[in-house]
């Protein structure tokens, strides 16, 4: 099992700046690397109706969602050349502007990266089971659907 497999996927709240940037500095010494791939997810403060997102609370069936982390992330080292990878999802509440998913992937060359990268994000949004309630003002929400 590679190491990242054994790290948890799930972040309570967002995901931030600093930890983005502490994850891309620790590869630096790592030579072998050519080029890095990273995909930021951000909430939207969309209009929804006549509603503003305002945060969305992420929720999971976070053994099954760990599951299908694995899966996803075995396939893809298995299609890919890659040196590493990282996924990190937020659960709790994301406010609009803040980070909820981050995927980082990493190879000698840059098309095994960004393809990798791209496959992680698009398998994510079908594959796993997490789900985000949009927050709008007072009491109102609606469950999230991928647009």
């Amino acid at each position: 099992m590679k190491e990242a497999n054994k790290r948890n996927t799930f972040r309570e709240g967002p995901i931030s700046p600093a930890f983005i940037a502490e994850s891309i500095a620790r590869h630096s010494s790592k030579t072998d690397i050519g080029a890095h791939s990273i995909f930021l997810g951000q909430v939207r403060n969309d209009l929804i109706g006549n509603h503003q997102v305002r945060a969305i609370e992420y929720t999971a069936y976070t053994e099954m969602a760990e599951k299908a982390f694995h899966v996803i992330r075995e396939e893809v080292f298995a299609k890919y050349q890659l040196t590493c990878m990282h996924i990190y999802h937020s659960i709790g509440r994301v406010e609009a502007g803040e980070i909820c998913l981050f995927v980082f992937t990493s190879s000698r060359h840059r098309r095994d990266a960004i393809d990798a990268c791209n496959e992680v994000v698009e398998r994510i949004k079908k594959e796993v089971p997490v789900w985000g309630k949009e927050l709008f003002d007072g009491e109102d929400y609606e469950w999230k659907v991928n647009r």
